[in-house]
């Protein structure tokens, strides 16, 4: 599968990777822009090419025979949504009792344009104490762009304002949405 996703994203769609994608075993990745559907199934292509296991989440509803079967295969956690317990909560003792997690979430919470991120990424990071590792998804120059690892400081909107400029001039599939 790893060599099939390299050809797809490499030779037929022209995609490149920058960065470093040698990705520490528990991280929150931030994956942006997510403008269209076709997002989920290129960070798959991605994360097959690169060849490193990244997870996702849903709501649990969503992993009920037989859809749920081909979830877990790619890497999707059921978070159940309806509980007491606040989602960040949830999905923290999933790194803790995991040995390998990395979490791919889109920040902006839609793929829809949005000026403001929704702040899940940024506390399931700190009260896991992970990194977060910035990818790009740019259809614009398709390409996309690892960070390195940036840990919380505690300050939102210092550290928000700082994870933002890694996004500077991306375009997603929708520009617009960008």
């Amino acid at each position: 599968m790893h060599r099939l996703a390299q050809i797809i994203l490499y030779k037929i769609l022209n995609w490149k990777i920058y960065g470093n994608y040698n990705l520490p075993d528990k991280c929150v990745l931030i994956v942006a822009p997510h403008t269209h559907w076709i997002d989920f199934f290129i960070a798959i292509l991605i994360r097959k090419a690169i060849n490193q296991e990244i997870n996702f989440i849903g709501k649990k509803e969503l992993f009920k025979f037989p859809l749920g079967i081909l979830l877990k295969y790619l890497g999707g956690e059921p978070v159940n949504r309806n509980s007491k317990t606040k989602t960040v909560d949830l999905i923290s003792e999933i790194f803790k009792n995991k040995k390998q997690f990395r979490l791919g979430i889109s920040p902006e919470g839609t793929r829809k344009k949005t000026l403001v991120w929704k702040t899940g990424f940024y506390y399931i990071a700190q009260k896991s104490n992970v990194p977060i590792i910035s990818v790009t998804l740019n259809f614009k120059d398709k390409n996309t762009k690892f960070s390195k690892p940036f840990y919380v400081s505690g300050d939102f909107k210092k550290d928000v304002k700082e994870l933002k400029t890694f996004f500077n001039g991306v375009k997603g599939k929708v520009p617009n949405y960008s």
